[in-house]
């Protein structure tokens, strides 16, 4: 607590003044937490000081609150192509990033538990800088880094705005932020050196060496590339559940069942929470888990009145888990750059408002870099009109992905390959009277 106290102190989060009539002063907590690392062992004890902004008030102590994140997607099309071209792939952390970002609005705060000014005991915090628990803080944050790496040269994509550009003199970097998690791709280990010296002037940055784990998930070195799991993920998913021991299944989902909101019967309050908790955690891990992305699709419609036909049909997912935790997504080196696709879709599947589902798999060479499996919006009449949708959703994915490698700078075939296995979707698509 002294040393977050004392950092928040350096960084001249706030001023004291004396208390005035009319504003809104806003509470703080401390939060503690404990780091692990990869294999689940303590990296440290934290603790953390958070404004209680629930008590903000709209228009008065904050207004823009978005702050943009990078698309997986994103992250695993960098990876391919880093890989690809053999570049170095670093990770960095900052520390109490949401304290560098400047407050454009005027917030108060009460003085921190515990760390009470003797003398100015009914003096009030003015924040100069964000605090964690703020509402505009993470847009605060995203503001000030995303200035620094544009005065440092960097363009921000179009496609993605958490995707930083650099390419001058040869030299070429890909900067990707997730809040306070940044990882970066780079032509030469020289660059990265140069931009970590320039961002630690602005910035209290920590060097993590090559990229090894972020967001939960495990990147590891392989023979020819990396392999993306989230073993630690997984395995924690089935602790919370309990089904550490459960038998496992060789299958997420049975070919033959429909799930349907009227079988079985409603759950109660605490399991219908649990249900929901679960099937979130479940949607994360479909980060590096196509495998499960269609039942897990399945188990999401139901989120508003689980039964408990679709409670074993979660349990079925998570033994399907249990015999398969270290599975994850391997990104190898592909002198291809031609970007395919595969569509599909499941022709009135859903028995309650026969709507159909749709999905497709993106490719850069021989690199899965994005996937979907979805509701479609409308009733289709037929597979082939179904079908047909499916491949409008995958078009629209694959020319995201080449306008992505075009702002990247690389260079790949014009035309991207789309394959169906429709005959009827296929003659739609191909007849101009239809465009």
């Amino acid at each position: 607590m002294q040393i977050e106290y004392d950092a928040l102190i350096k960084n001249k989060t706030w001023h004291l003044i004396p208390p005035q009539k009319g504003i809104n002063v806003i509470g703080s907590k401390w939060v503690y937490k404990i780091k692990r690392k990869a294999d689940g062992s303590l990296d440290r004890y934290k603790a953390r000081l958070v404004a209680k902004g629930f008590k903000q008030r709209y228009g008065l102590d904050y207004e823009d609150t978005f702050s943009p994140v990078v698309k997986a997607a994103t992250i695993r099309t960098v990876l391919s192509i880093a890989v690809s071209r053999g570049w170095s792939l670093r990770q960095l952390d900052v520390h109490n990033a949401f304290l560098h970002g400047i407050l454009e609005e005027e917030v108060y705060m009460q003085q921190p538990p515990g760390f009470v000014e003797r003398g100015k005991e009914n003096y009030i915090c003015k924040l100069d800088k964000a605090l964690y628990g703020l509402k505009q803080a993470p847009r605060a944050w995203y503001s000030r880094l995303s200035t620094k790496l544009v005065d440092l040269g960097f363009k921000p994509s179009r496609v993605d705005t958490s995707l930083f550009i650099f390419n001058r003199g040869g030299i070429t970097m890909y900067v990707l932020v997730y809040v306070d998690d940044i990882i970066v791709a780079s032509s030469t280990d020289q660059a990265t050196s140069a931009l970590l010296k320039d961002l630690q002037k602005d910035f209290a940055l920590k060097d993590l060496g090559d990229l090894h784990y972020f967001l939960g998930i495990e990147v590891k070195k392989v023979r020819n590339g990396i392999v993306l799991t989230q073993h630690k993920y997984a395995n924690d998913l089935l602790k919370k559940t309990g089904m550490v021991d459960c038998k496992p299944m060789s299958t997420p989902l049975s070919t033959s069942e429909k799930l349907s909101l009227h079988e079985g019967s409603l759950l109660g309050p605490d399991d219908a929470t649990q249900y929901r908790s679960i099937v979130g955690a479940l949607q994360y891990l479909t980060l590096t888990r196509p495998d499960i992305a269609f039942p897990v699709n399945k188990v999401c419609q139901f989120l508003h009145a689980p039964t408990t036909v679709h409670w074993a049909a979660v349990k079925r997912i998570l033994r399907y888990i249990k015999q398969c935790t270290q599975l994850g997504l391997n990104i190898h080196r592909s002198m291809s750059t031609l970007v395919s696709a595969f569509s599909d879709a499941d022709w009135a599947g859903n028995v309650d408002d026969r709507k159909s589902t749709g999905g497709f798999a993106v490719f850069i060479g021989s690199n899965l870099v994005s996937w979907s499996a979805r509701k479609q919006a409308t009733v289709s009449r037929s597979s082939t009109e179904s079908e047909y949708k499916a491949m409008a959703n995958a078009t629209a994915e694959l020319m995201w992905v080449q306008t992505l490698l075009r702002e990247l700078g690389v260079k790949s075939p014009q035309a991207a390959k789309l394959w169906c296995d429709n005959l009827g979707a296929k003659y739609l698509s191909a007849n101009p009277v239809f465009h």
